[in-house]
């Protein structure tokens, strides 16, 4: 079977010869590969083509003769259902990605339409369909600057629109480990009163009295101080920010201890007309935006957690939300968030050297009047320094 495969490539005008070929075969009986498709097309792709403007015309041969195989001979594991997706995938260089044209909001939701009208088979490799791998902006497995994923796994996070229903995890508040340094930094924002049925004991005032009451004991009582600051907390989940949830975890388990009056909410990538506590029934248990708006004093301080990294459609058009349709843009929502609590940051756990390369970041730094801080201790610092105010 591998001699007409050899056959098939030469036939297919690829240069392979018999020496590469045979080392091939040297390879495979040296066990160099697991007993796996995907290994076997690495493999004899790295052996027999020796330059990379051809892997194009062998990913072609190698899709049109293992079409409908099921096992190669010597090798126990079935094909891996994804084999051929991985077999038609483009290697593009920089050059050729830089090439590949975006095509702008209106222009890819009217070719999505096309797309779902015309289309009638799967596809793969290709430039123009739904389908895996290749160039085209709709699909999964490929490689395009500006497109719409239908399933798969993300690998680039260019994609303005998720076309799925994803799952995200909540955030511990437990966390322990590496939070003391984030109190020390949060406890800028501490402000105490005394308020409460609680009570402590007034030992200057304890002292003062018995002196005055000739040596008997005459104890004195105060209410409990209390940090009576009031926190919002915004937080960023899922996508790109699963590359954050170590540091996200320390700063929510280390606001929990630090603030009494602390109220948390979730969202994905930007806030619109909705937001959730609990992101296992983020779809059933949505609380709108506009309730929590109503509900808390302009005395509150808020503060959002999140990589600002997105399609800037997420925050300048209606319908840019990467999961659903949303009637208002991110902007708008921003801007009534800080319109009703004036004491508002940002905290990005992004290098901040890195903050004027993302489109996206930018924008939310001048949304939020500059008020921007990198997820570090000095970051918190001034963050917390410039809501003390």
């Amino acid at each position: 079977m591998l001699i007409d495969f050899f056959l098939h490539l030469k036939a297919s005008k690829l240069p392979v010869s018999t020496k590469e070929f045979l080392t091939l075969l040297e390879a495979l009986q040296e066990h160099v590969i697991e007993h796996s498709l995907d290994d076997f097309y690495v493999l004899s792709r790295a052996v027999l083509v020796k330059d990379e403007t051809l892997f194009d015309k062998f990913d072609r041969a190698f899709g049109e003769y293992f079409k409908g195989v099921e096992a190669l001979p010597g090798m126990d594991a079935l094909i891996p259902e994804d084999w051929l997706r991985q077999a038609v995938r483009k290697h593009l260089s920089d050059a050729e990605r830089a090439k590949l044209e975006k095509l702008g909001w209106d222009k890819l939701m009217e070719t999505l339409k096309q797309r779902l009208a015309e289309q009638k088979e799967r596809h793969s490799g290709g430039s123009k369909w739904i389908g895996t791998g290749g160039t085209s902006p709709f699909g999964h497995g490929g490689t395009h600057p500006e497109g719409i994923r239908f399933g798969g796994k993300s690998e680039h996070r260019s994609a303005i629109k998720v076309w799925e229903k994803r799952e995200f995890r909540n955030l511990d508040d437990q966390i322990e480990l590496g939070t003391r340094n984030i109190k020390l930094a949060l406890r800028r924002l501490r402000h105490f009163a005394r308020q409460g049925a609680a009570e402590e004991l007034d030992l200057d005032g304890t002292i003062a009295g018995t002196a005055r009451n000739a040596g008997w004991l005459d104890l004195h009582m105060r209410p409990e101080r209390h940090n009576a600051v009031k926190v919002l907390l915004f937080l960023d989940i899922g996508g790109s920010m699963d590359d954050h949830v170590r540091v996200c975890e320390e700063l929510f388990s280390a606001c929990r201890s630090e603030f009494k009056h602390l109220e948390h909410y979730y969202f994905h990538n930007c806030v619109y007309d909705h937001v959730w506590k609990d992101n296992s029934r983020r779809f059933n248990e949505r609380i709108p935006t506009l309730d929590v708006l109503h509900k808390y004093g302009n005395d509150y301080k808020l503060i959002l957690v999140g990589d600002a990294a997105m399609s800037p459609y997420e925050i300048l058009h209606p319908g840019g939300s990467v999961e659903y349709n949303n009637r208002e843009p991110g902007a708008t929502w921003l801007r009534r968030l800080t319109d009703a609590w004036p004491h508002a940051i940002w905290l990005n756990p992004e290098a901040e050297h890195s903050w004027t390369y993302r489109q996206s970041i930018s924008m939310i730094h001048t949304l939020l009047g500059g008020r921007m801080f990198p997820m570090t201790l000095d970051g918190l610092e001034r963050g917390m320094r410039l809501l003390s105010k």
